[in-house]
This record gives C-alpha cells, structure tokens and sequence, in this order.
C-alpha cells in the first residue's frame, strides 16, 4: 500500500496518484488532500493521529512551503512504514509515534538525528533530474521515489538514496502546568470547528467544569451532552483538552485559531 497526503487542491493529487500508477501496482490510498495550505505543524499532529492506525505501509506526504529550494527531500524509516517526505518536520512526530508510541517531546524545531530516535533516515538525490519542476516535487520527487522505495523493499535499495543524520525536527509545544489548571496553546482546528489544545485530557477527568481565559465552560463527555449552540469542554480521540461546541463552531465561539495561548484553570 502507498498511502498520499498532501495540502493540494484538485487536480494535483490525481497527477501523484498517475506517477506512482505508472510505476507500481501498489494499492493506493487517499488519507487527506486538504490539510490547511502550507501548514507544517498541523500536518504533522494529523499524520501522527492518523498514520499509526494503517497497516505496514510507504506513505508519501507532501506539504511543502520549501518546494524549489535547497531544502532536502527524504524517506523515513519507522517500524515497518516508510514516508516519504520533504524534510521540513512533517514527518518526524508520526515516525516517532510508529516506532515508539510516544509522538511529543519537548517543544522547539531544529536538527534532528539524536541518539534516541529509533528511526532511519534516508535524503533522497533528485540534483540529476532534469525534468523536476521548480513547484510541483509532489509529481516529480515525492511520488515516484514512494513507488520505487515500495517496490523495491526500501530506500536503502535505491541508487538516489543515502543515509543522513541531519534533519529537521518538529515537536508540538508542551503546556506550562500551573496550579489547577494549565497555560497551553492551541495545536490545530479540526473541521467541525473543534479548538485542539496541547493540555493533555486527564487533569480534567471529574470535572463539571473549568475556566477557559476566565469564563466557566461545562465540561461533558459528548458534544450532545450539551444543547445545540452551547459551548462544552470535552477530551477529544487525541488524547487533548478540546474546546468545542454542539453542532456549531469551537474556533468562532471561543475566538481561538491554531497558535493562540489558552489558559485554563479547573
């Protein structure tokens, strides 16, 4: 299987899906072509929630502000799954998440290739590709090195890949936990409308409710817990403090979006 995630609009994925059709006979699947545009962070938490729950596969991600630039391309071996990738970050929380079950470490972005990541990292060459745009490596890099890297057992088996231990890392922000309560930020917003913080769910467990920048927000375990309209906090299946509302829009109610500082208090 090779699974393709990307931020493009149609018609770009339909280009990668005919690279890798006229190079492999892989089974292809779609996880998400609609990640928010050149957002690395957001793509990365995605990925790191959705990855893991696939059978060994090559996965080929491309959100890539960095297209056309000096910046590398890569494949990461994680467990039995490969992705391949820019190295701008996006894939290093899933990988960390395949091969250990633990996608967050401490906050910050820089170079990777510490001693504790039990991953593989491999920097594809494509300087001798002449036919390589400038804007579109998701058809001309991307793709066609996760068909040859599946069909051909890994990238340690293709000619334009060699081993590298300098790479970009990205973690998530962890939250300042105070007192009752946590100073946190908000990772993502999902498309319901859903405010995804970084404060993990446990400390709320109990709770009937708990304040959000000062104003006492109920906390239930369902979004129809409460009537359609009303704000709620709940857990999300990410694990996280989740600020939403019944059948309308987190993100416009409590007038947070991805990046904003969060404080809550229980």
């Amino acid at each position: 299987m090779i699974t393709l995630a990307s931020d493009f609009p149609s018609p770009y994925p339909a280009a990668m899906r005919g690279v890798i059709c006229a190079r492999s006979d892989a089974r292809i699947e779609d996880v998400a072509h609609d990640f928010p545009r050149q957002d690395v962070r957001a793509a990365a938490f995605w990925l790191r929630e959705v990855l893991p729950y696939f059978p060994p596969a090559t996965h080929c991600v491309v959100v890539d502000p960095g297209v056309g630039t000096d910046r590398s391309a890569l494949v990461v071996e994680a467990g039995d799954h490969a992705i391949v990738a820019p190295d701008n970050g996006v894939a290093i929380p899933v990988a960390r998440e395949l091969v250990s079950g633990d996608g967050d470490s401490e906050a910050g972005a820089g170079s990777g290739g510490g001693a504790d990541d039990d991953f593989d990292v491999w920097e594809i060459d494509y300087d001798d590709a002449a036919t390589a745009s400038n804007t579109f490596h998701g058809r001309d890099v991307f793709a066609p090195a996760a068909a040859d890297a599946h069909d051909e057992g890994g990238p340690a088996a293709l000619d334009r890949c060699h081993r590298t231990d300098e790479w970009v890392d990205l973690t998530f922000p962890e939250p300042d936990m105070v007192a009752e309560g946590a100073r946190g930020e908000v990772l993502v917003v999902d498309g319901f409308g859903n405010v995804i913080t970084n404060v993990p769910g446990d400390p709320i467990e109990g709770c009937e409710g708990i304040r959000v920048d000062d104003e006492l927000i109920p906390v239930r375990d369902a979004y129809a817990a409460r009537d359609p309209g009303d704000r709620l906090v709940t857990v999300g299946s990410h694990g996280n403090v989740e600020l939403a509302v019944n059948q309308g829009r987190g993100d416009e109610a409590f007038d947070l979006s991805a990046g904003d500082d969060v404080l809550l208090e229980w």
